[in-house]
C-alpha cells in the first residue's frame, strides 16, 4: 500500500463503520408485524369451528391473521438478513409479553360495580397466560427456524428461486409452531380428536396461505430490494438466536 507524502499510511476503515443503507420500510414491516403477532395472540384466547361439508375443524382465532407473521419473517431475512430478522423476532416476544402481562393485570383488578363487561374481561384473560407460553415457546421455535432455513436456502440457491425458501420455510417453521403451540396451549383443554384435528387445520391453512400469497411475496420483496438498495446474503452471520447484535 503506498503512503501520501506526509508519509501516513491510509487504513482502510472497518465495514462496520461504513455507511449503511437508510432502511425506509424496515420499521414499518417491525411493527406491523409485532402488531400482527398481538392481535394474533388475543385471538387465540377463543376456539371456532368452520363447516366444510365433509369436515368441521376446530381452531383459535388468532390462526386467522397469525400466518402474516411468517410472510413477514420471509421479508425480513430475504430482505434485511437473518441478524436483523433475529432483532424484529425478540422485539415481537418482547411487546407480546408486555402486552399480555398488562392484560393480566387488569384482570386482576377489583371490578367496579357498574363495568360494562360483568366479569367477562376476567373470563376471556384468565386463560392468556397459558395463551402467552404457549405461544411465546411456539413463536421462538417456529419463527427462528424459519429464518434460519430461509437464510440457509437463499444461500444453497444463489438467491434463485424465491418459492423454495419462502414454502420451504414456512413447511418447517409453521410445522414446529403449530404443533408447539397447540399442545401446549390446549393439550388436556380440548379432547384428543378435536386437538388433533385443530393442528392439523391450523398447519394446512397457515402453510395454504403462504402458498396463496406467493405472488404478492414475490412483488414486495422485488420492492424491497429496489427501495431500499439492499438484498443481504448470510454468509458470514452468527445464528445464535439469543445474539441481538449484528
Amino acid at each position: 500500500m503506498s503512503s501520501d507524502q506526509s508519509g501516513v499510511i491510509p487504513v482502510p476503515r472497518p465495514a462496520s463503520s461504513l455507511p449503511q443503507p437508510r432502511l425506509r420500510y424496515f420499521d414499518l414491516i417491525l411493527g406491523l408485524f409485532a402488531a400482527v403477532l398481538i392481535i394474533s395472540n388475543i385471538a387465540s384466547t377463543k376456539t371456532a369451528t368452520l363447516n366444510l361439508g365433509f369436515w368441521r375443524p376446530t381452531f383459535d382465532g388468532g390462526t386467522i391473521l397469525f400466518p402474516l407473521t411468517y410472510i413477514f419473517g420471509d421479508l425480513l431475512t430475504e430482505v434485511y438478513g437473518y441478524a436483523r430478522s433475529r432483532r424484529v423476532i425478540w422485539f415481537g416476544l418482547a411487546m407480546n409479553v408486555l402486552a399480555t402481562l398488562t392484560f393480566a393485570l387488569v384482570a386482576g383488578l377489583p371490578e367496579s360495580a357498574d363495568s360494562p363487561t360483568k366479569g367477562a374481561f376476567g373470563v376471556v384473560f384468565a386463560f392468556a397466560p397459558r395463551i402467552l407460553l404457549a405461544s411465546t415457546a411456539a413463536f421462538f421455535v417456529g419463527e427462528f427456524l424459519n429464518s434460519y432455513v430461509l437464510a440457509r436456502l437463499k444461500l444453497l440457491t444463489g438467491g434463485k428461486w424465491l418459492w423454495t425458501r419462502t414454502i420451504g420455510s414456512t413447511l418447517i417453521g409453521q410445522g414446529a409452531d403449530t404443533l408447539v403451540f397447540s399442545l401446549v396451549a390446549f393439550w388436556g383443554v380440548l379432547p384428543n380428536d378435536v386437538l388433533w384435528g385443530l393442528v392439523l387445520f391450523n398447519y394446512v391453512y397457515k402453510v395454504g396461505l403462504e402458498v396463496v400469497l406467493t405472488p404478492v411475496t414475490y412483488a414486495v420483496v422485488a420492492f424491497l430490494k429496489r427501495a431500499e438498495g439492499v438484498d443481504t446474503f448470510d454468509r458470514h452471520t452468527d445464528f445464535n438466536p439469543f445474539r441481538l447484535g449484528n
